[in-house]
């Protein structure tokens, strides 16, 4: 597994279309912050961050997913490395392993290019923003993982690109979640409190409040294990093509 997560870190940083793609977005995020900077506040910096943090799973984590998850898939090279001996459990959790780091990666940088801009734009920042701006790219960066893993399972059962890409966008949007938790307050509503937003919000909001993060990061782990499990069990079981 280190030399197939070494192989897979030298193409994704190598690749130009992701320089290109993220450049593309920061500055797209630097038009849409100056767009709004005649009405800033000192509040500002962390209610935008809200707003604007809420499209990265989908924007930054969209462009991740499909290069570490789809590209295998588009390129036919999934089957070539589980024909080379490559064990589908292996995959799985190297998949995971580069979804984690990269989006880490993403969301750790994230903050601060926030808190750049507006520091240009005469801002900046208090040090009790930066303890929000943190807690609130940590919960979105737990959404991009979670819902990376869970899509990941249409990519091991179907491998068909197409519907595991629209599965993570309806997740990322927080379309499936809504349409669930709207489901769940009417039959089940305790329920409601265990989809991702509602655990990953728990996190955030322990983080901002300094307090223990314990219980709903072992929420966050139960999911991502049940997730990790179905999609190893639904690889084992798919007959590939080679």
């Amino acid at each position: 597994m280190p030399n197939y997560l070494k192989g897979e870190i030298y193409r994704l940083l190598h690749k130009k279309s992701t320089y290109l793609y993220f450049a593309a977005l920061a500055l797209g995020y630097v038009l849409l912050a100056y767009i709004r900077s005649g009405g800033f506040t000192a509040e500002s910096v962390v209610s935008d961050a809200l707003t604007f943090f809420n499209l990265m799973p989908a924007l930054a984590g969209g462009f991740l997913f499909a290069a570490i998850y789809l590209d295998d898939l588009n390129s036919k090279n999934l089957a070539m490395l589980v024909g080379y001996g490559l064990s589908k459990t292996t995959i799985v959790i190297a998949k995971f392993l580069l979804m984690f780091t990269l989006s880490a990666l993403a969301f750790a940088l994230l903050p601060l290019f926030h808190g750049a801009v507006y520091a240009v734009m005469g801002w900046a920042p208090t040090a009790g923003n930066w303890v929000a701006l943190y807690a609130i790219s940590l919960k979105y960066f737990l959404m991009t993982v979670a819902f990376a893993l869970v899509s990941g399972i249409l990519v091991y059962g179907l491998q068909r690109s197409t519907f595991s890409a629209v599965l993570y966008l309806l997740l990322a949007f927080n379309i499936v979640s809504g349409l669930s938790s709207m489901v769940l307050r009417t039959f089940a509503p305790g329920l409601s409190n265990y989809l991702m937003p509602a655990i990953s919000d728990r996190v955030m909001t322990a983080v901002i409040q300094s307090s223990s993060v314990v219980l709903p990061l072992v929420e966050y782990t139960v999911y991502i294990a049940i997730a990790g499990v179905l999609s190893a069990l639904v690889f084992q079981k798919k007959e590939m093509e080679f």
